[in-house]
């Protein structure tokens, strides 16, 4: 990918043209911004989520069959937990209980499952929130947590703090998508929301250079990241004034795009 030369302090050039990292959604308030400043707004995952295929799964032994509770922190993890059962051709007794982080994970649940609340326990967030459910049952339940290579490190502490019987098992990847086609191509601002993206960024571009390129950047750990490559955040995000990435955005175009 191609940008124009790296400015030491904020100049404000007109913005012409946007890729954010992030599939393109049906509606968002990017689209207004896009209209009122004459904008080109592209969008474009810079990961992607590719599946453990069943023969490699069972290079691991692990039977999901055989854990009487499951630990779910996404609904990527869901789907790919049932996918794996149905290639696997296991049916999960109905007597499972399910451990899930969010009310919108357990309700999802209810694609794959007859939905029980006396089997499925659900936090608010975070996996705290299901400690009095984990104390509950540890001593009866054998618990799997379906992750991806990345892992869940909080949820795996947490999990070891508190003496559960639990083995995690990989069932699907998350990696740097293919962005050979944008080689040549020249943004004025590149949004990013995930150490993730920055890393794929630097696995398709590793000769990749700053320039005039504007970072816009959300996150304190993606803001981290983009130092760590010595990178210029140039629109961060969240901020007191700016909370979001659209109205980071605004207040940049403001002064930038000023007639």
């Amino acid at each position: 990918m191609s940008s124009n030369s790296k400015a030491k302090g904020e100049t404000f050039r007109k913005i012409k043209s946007i890729l954010i990292s992030q599939p393109k959604p049906e509606r968002s308030p990017y689209y207004e911004l896009e209209e009122k400043y004459g904008l080109q707004i592209d969008w474009r995952q810079f990961i992607q989520v590719e599946p453990v295929t069943e023969k490699e799964f069972r290079k691991t032994r692990i039977r999901p069959d055989e854990f009487t509770a499951i630990i779910f922190t996404a609904k990527g993890a869901v789907d790919h937990f049932f996918r794996m059962c149905e290639e696997m051709r296991i049916k999960m007794p109905q007597d499972t209980k399910y451990f899930c982080l969010s009310e919108a994970i357990a309700n999802y649940l209810q694609k794959f499952i007859v939905y029980r609340k006396r089997k499925v326990f659900a936090g608010k967030r975070l996996i705290q929130d299901l400690k009095p459910s984990f104390m509950k049952h540890k001593d009866n339940e054998k618990f799997l947590l379906p992750c991806s290579n990345l892992g869940a490190k909080k949820v795996v502490d947490f999990l070891e703090k508190n003496e559960i019987n639990y083995q995690d098992a990989m069932m699907y990847r998350t990696v740097s998508a293919d962005l050979s086609d944008l080689e040549d191509v020249t943004y004025d601002v590149l949004v990013f929301f995930s150490p993730l993206g920055i890393n794929s960024l630097y696995e398709n571009f590793p000769d990749f250079k700053q320039k005039n390129t504007r970072m816009a950047i959300y996150g304190s750990a993606t803001q981290k990241a983009v130092e760590d490559k010595g990178l210029t955040i140039n629109i961060p995000a969240p901020a007191p004034d700016t909370p979001s990435m659209t109205m980071a955005l605004k207040k940049y175009l403001e002064i930038s795009n000023k007639k």
